[in-house]
C-alpha cells in the first residue's frame, strides 16, 4: 500500500472526533484544482510504511479516537488487512472516496472496517467528466451514492469552484442526489476552493478562493433537499 503522508492530529476531518489523517497515493481522476498533484509514484513520495503508521497509532491510543483514510483516491490501493489492524487497535475509521470503486466500498462495509464514509460529488452527472478530466462510469458513481446513502454515518460533499459550480449546477446535483438516494436523510457539505498555489493544472493558478457569502447562497438551494447542509470555508 502506498502511503504518501500523515497528519498527526485533526479536529475537522472526522466530525466529532479527535483523529489523524493518512494520505494514500494515487487517483484515477484529474481534477485541475486538486491540491495533491503528484501523478507518478516514486520512492520519495512515500514518507511512511504501514508498520510506522501502526506504531504511531499504538502510541497515540490515549489521545486519538479516529483515523481518516484519504488520498488521492484511497480505494485504488487500500489494504483491508491494514484497516483490520487499525480497528483492532480500537480506532474508528473514516474513509474518503470519489465513489468510483463501489465493489471495494461494499466489501469494506460488509467486513465492518469503516465507521464513517465521505464521498465527493464533483458535479452534476452531465458535467462530471468535464470537472474530473477523466472518463467516468456514472453508473459506478450512482451505485456508490446509493450504498453510502444507506450507511448510518456518512456525508456527501462538493468542493465549490466558481468556474464549475453556480446555482444552476447545485440544483442539478441536488435533484440527482435525491433521485439516487431515494430522499434519504442526506448530510451535505459545501467546501470552498482554496488556492494553495500547488495545483494539478496550472490553468487554475489564478482561480480565486471561494468565500463564505458564495457558499451560503448555495446552501439555501441545498437545504430543502437535505437533512443537514454545512459550509466549510
Amino acid at each position: 500500500m502506498l502511503i504518501k503522508g500523515l497528519q498527526k492530529t485533526t479536529l475537522i476531518d472526522y466530525p466529532g472526533k479527535v483523529a489523524c489523517t493518512i494520505f494514500l497515493f494515487g487517483c484515477n481522476f484529474r481534477c485541475g484544482y486538486c491540491h495533491n498533484p503528484e501523478l507518478v509514484a516514486t520512492p520519495e513520495n512515500f514518507s511512511y510504511s504501514e508498520n510506522a503508521i501502526l506504531d504511531f497509532l499504538e502510541k497515540r491510543k490515549r489521545y486519538l479516537e479516529g483515523v481518516c483514510i484519504t488520498g488521492g483516491e484511497p480505494l485504488m490501493n487500500i489494504d483491508l488487512e491494514f484497516l483490520r489492524k487499525i480497528k483492532n487497535l480500537g480506532y474508528k475509521i473514516k474513509l474518503d472516496t470519489n465513489g468510483s470503486f463501489p465493489e471495494k466500498l461494499k466489501k469494506i462495509i460488509e467486513e465492518e472496517l469503516v465507521d464513517y464514509i465521505a464521498m465527493d460529488i464533483k458535479a452534476s452527472k452531465e458535467n462530471y467528466e468535464k470537472v474530473v478530466n477523466s472518463n467516468v462510469s456514472i453508473e459506478k458513481i450512482e451505485e456508490s451514492i446509493a450504498i453510502i446513502s444507506d450507511f448510518p454515518e456518512h456525508e456527501f460533499r462538493t468542493t465549490i469552484v466558481k468556474r464549475f459550480h453556480n446555482a444552476e449546477e447545485i440544483k442539478k446535483i441536488m435533484i440527482w442526489l435525491n433521485e439516487i438516494s431515494k430522499k434519504k436523510d442526506l448530510k451535505y457539505y459545501l467546501q470552498g476552493f482554496k488556492n494553495s498555489g500547488k495545483l494539478l493544472d496550472s490553468g487554475f493558478s489564478s482561480e480565486k478562493n471561494v468565500d463564505e457569502v458564495y457558499l451560503l447562497e448555495l446552501k439555501k438551494i441545498c437545504e430543502p433537499n437535505c437533512k443537514e447542509v454545512i459550509v466549510r470555508v
